[in-house]
């Protein structure tokens, strides 16, 4: 019977080798120590194997670990306000709607449901896009400062509900808001986009573009509450800011959010294995035969519409893209296909606990954009300090 495995088939050369007379014992001697080398090798590739497979379950570990903590922080958040309901109550209300069934109360069933679920679920999803955005974002440009901020989407998206609020648009409802914003959150990664294709799609070119616009937009908007009426100031103010509690976070715009979301985050996740070969060198992925540019220019085009989804609703909520990547890779490394993931559960959950932590922390409920900077900041000094050169 032939010899089926290649160590098989080695034996077998081996035993003849030692009948060839034609071969001398200097090859003799190199067949007899690359034998010894693959025997030893074989523990040695054992045991990486074993370590890559707990690799593997501690990276779904910590994925499901982060859903669990969503769920209790999501109930745990609908719990706070001035009407006193239970944890336990708000997800009765919950399970009632699921299955169509009416809650007794329908007081407490209209504050759940129509007033604080709104919050929560904008909470997860737009944490979720922002921290998909900037990982994203930071993979193929290849710097770790990237997010919607330096790619300008959120300065354009504040300068177009900065025009919006100070024109007076608003007296038909908070809706012209959100289309200005979303328009102008566009300009800039269509700026970017040409800039790329006047000169080259570089990182270092899509980086300094983006830096630049947002420095244009944020000069806009300063100049525009300069000129605003004292109402309007205010307005434009706590929208600055970012908050959960701004007029267009209701229940009737949930499925935009939702969907662009999922959507977009689905397309990311879909994506992540060409991302981790464009993170590696456009050389790299011009090898395997992908279009590093263009490739770059539509991940890029999709992060853009991420950011500016919930940055059109929310406000401008800062350090969510940038933190959230920078701490998942600590705990489960820069590979896209869970990194992304990870993030957005990770960034949903960051999302809502820093709500929860404005609304409790003093008298004065604090935004959440308030709140990331407070967080943020720190943290992303920390993470400097703590970054080795093997994250990236």
């Amino acid at each position: 019977m032939p010899p089926t495995s290649s160590r098989e088939r080695i034996m077998v050369f081996y035993s003849n080798s030692e009948e060839d007379p034609l071969l001398g014992s200097s090859v003799l001697e190199s067949v007899n120590n690359w034998d010894e080398g693959v025997a030893e090798d074989d523990g040695r590739f054992t045991d990486t194997l074993r370590q890559y497979v707990r690799l593997i379950k501690f990276r779904y570990v910590f994925i499901a670990v982060c859903i669990v903590v969503i769920v209790i922080v999501a109930g745990f958040s609908m719990t706070l306000g001035p009407f006193n309901i239970s944890f336990a109550e708000t997800y009765e209300i919950l399970w009632s709607h699921i299955t169509g069934n009416a809650y007794p109360d329908t007081a407490k069933d209209y504050i759940v449901w129509e007033t604080r679920l709104p919050r929560v679920i904008f909470g997860v999803f737009g944490g979720a896009s922002l921290a998909v955005a900037g990982a994203v974002m930071q993979s193929i440009l290849k710097n770790p400062l990237a997010d919607s901020y330096t790619t300008g989407v959120s300065s354009g998206a504040g300068f177009g509900a900065t025009l919006a609020m100070a024109a007076g648009f608003t007296l038909g409802g908070m809706t012209n808001v959100v289309i200005f914003a979303f328009l102008f959150s566009l300009i800039p990664t269509a700026v970017i986009v040409l800039m790329s294709k006047i000169s080259s799609a570089s990182p270092t070119t899509m980086i300094m573009a983006g830096i630049g616009v947002m420095y244009v937009f944020s000069a806009g908007t300063t100049v525009l509450m300069l000129w605003s009426d004292p109402q309007a100031l205010s307005t434009i103010y706590s929208w600055q800011v970012g908050s959960l509690s701004n007029p267009n976070v209701l229940f009737k715009n949930i499925p935009i959010i939702v969907v662009t979301a999922i959507a977009g985050i689905a397309f990311m996740c879909a994506m992540s294995g060409k991302v981790n070969v464009l993170a590696t060198g456009d050389e790299s992925a011009k090898a395997l035969g992908i279009d590093a540019d263009n490739l770059r220019i539509i991940l890029l085009l999709i992060s853009g519409l991420l950011a500016a989804a919930i940055v059109s609703f929310v406000g401008i909520v800062g350090f969510v893209g940038l933190v959230s990547p920078h701490i998942v890779r600590m705990f489960i490394g820069a590979d896209n296909r869970y990194l992304l993931p990870a993030s957005a559960i990770f960034g949903g959950m960051l999302m809502i606990v820093a709500d929860q932590i404005g609304r409790v922390a003093l008298s004065t409920p604090l935004p959440v954009g308030v709140v990331m900077a407070f967080l943020g900041g720190p943290l992303f000094l920390w993470l400097i300090l703590r970054r080795s050169k093997d994250v990236w």
